[in-house]
């Protein structure tokens, strides 16, 4: 794998982000993978992220983790999810003019709140091909823009996360529409210590198919 460091502008901003490079043939597709909450210690250093973005190389896939606004060095400061979500519509942006990437085929993940910020900036963008969401916070953020989505869809969250009951999350997971893919996983909880490799291997095999 090649890791290349990037800056990309999102408006009067510039957001640092890592792209990994399989060493393998190109145009590969491409996976966006959000942090979790600014406020609350989420970064692309984050070890859900860094574990998601190992898996996806390994399955030939170029994921892009990057920081939102205010967060290392990326410029600007927290926005209540509205700028985050400009964010992720300039990270879209960026990895279509990346030329080892196949724009056509551009996936995206969003960890808790990254979940929260960033699904809903690009659940009707056609460039968008598949969504998941690891640990979605039910009772944070409004996810129901999610029963009128089309796309390919995986939700992952852990059986014992203290911000949605596995009751509440397999519910929610019914009411969606197909495909969709829902796990709840025995034993983890919010922040998935210890099952970080569990995690990302089904979130990679999950856009790898989907891609």
């Amino acid at each position: 794998m090649i890791t290349r460091k990037v800056k990309f502008p999102c408006g009067e901003l510039f957001l640092e982000g890592i792209l990994g490079i399989p060493e393998d043939t190109e145009p590969f597709p491409t996976v966006i993978i959000c942090h979790p909450h600014p406020l609350f210690g989420g970064s692309m250093d984050n070890n859900v992220v860094v574990s998601v973005f190992e898996a996806l190389v390994r399955k030939s896939l170029i994921p892009l983790k990057f920081n939102f606004r205010g967060v290392g060095e990326s410029q600007g400061e927290f926005n209540h999810g509205i700028g985050e979500r400009e964010d992720v519509r300039a990270a879209i942006a960026f990895v279509t003019s990346v030329k080892e990437i196949d724009s056509q085929r551009i996936g995206l993940v969003g960890y808790s709140a990254g979940a929260g910020f960033a699904l809903p900036a690009c659940f009707n963008d056609a460039q968008v091909k598949a969504l998941a969401a690891i640990s979605p916070p039910l009772d944070m953020f409004d996810f129901q823009f999610l029963k009128a989505c089309s796309k390919p869809k995986f939700l992952l969250s852990g059986s014992e996360d203290n911000f949605t009951p596995p009751t509440q999350f397999l519910k929610f997971c019914q009411s969606l529409p197909t495909p969709k893919k829902c796990e709840s996983i025995e034993g983890a909880d919010h922040f998935w210590w210890g099952y970080e490799s569990t995690v990302a291997t089904k979130v990679a095999a999950f856009f790898n198919e989907a891609l």
